[in-house]
């Protein structure tokens, strides 16, 4: 993580609890994007005494400062990530739910050209593509 969890806090005027820190770093660790009930069992594998309420009211907290990103990513659960200082785009696998992030200046582009031939400047945007791992021997037609 770039910046520490003391200077994050202080940064949003967050109050830097026991239970805050240990929450807030897993995240900033996490390479994928967990859910409040995956945070809550990586958390209370550091520190058993951190109950879901806590988990959930410091990713609501997080969330309203800008902290962190709420995604659904089409399966119903909120899964979350830290801000991203740079956008970035999701493929989700179907089967597996896993997440791997992309950047790919040929698809800003495009999505630019697009908006721009149809008279619009684009303000904000994401893609997900969801994705199914190809079998081997079959063709993409």
């Amino acid at each position: 993580m770039e910046q520490s969890v003391t200077d994050l806090c202080r940064e949003f005027g967050l109050r830097l609890t026991g239970p805050r820190r240990i929450i807030m770093q897993v995240l900033f660790d996490s390479s994928d994007h967990p859910d409040v009930v995956e945070l809550h069992r990586r958390v209370t594998a550091i520190e058993p005494t951190i109950s879901l309420a806590t988990v959930y009211r410091t990713v609501n907290l997080l969330r309203e400062k800008g902290v962190l990103e709420r995604h659904t990513f089409g399966d119903g659960r909120a899964r979350y990530e830290t801000t991203p200082r740079e956008h970035h785009d999701h493929l989700i696998n179907v089967e597996t739910g896993s997440v791997i992030e992309f950047q790919s200046e040929e698809i800003e582009r495009l999505q630019e050209e697009i908006a721009r031939k149809h008279g619009f400047a684009i303000v904000s945007h994401k893609l997900e593509i969801y994705v199914r791992p190809l079998k081997r021997g079959r063709s993409r037609t």
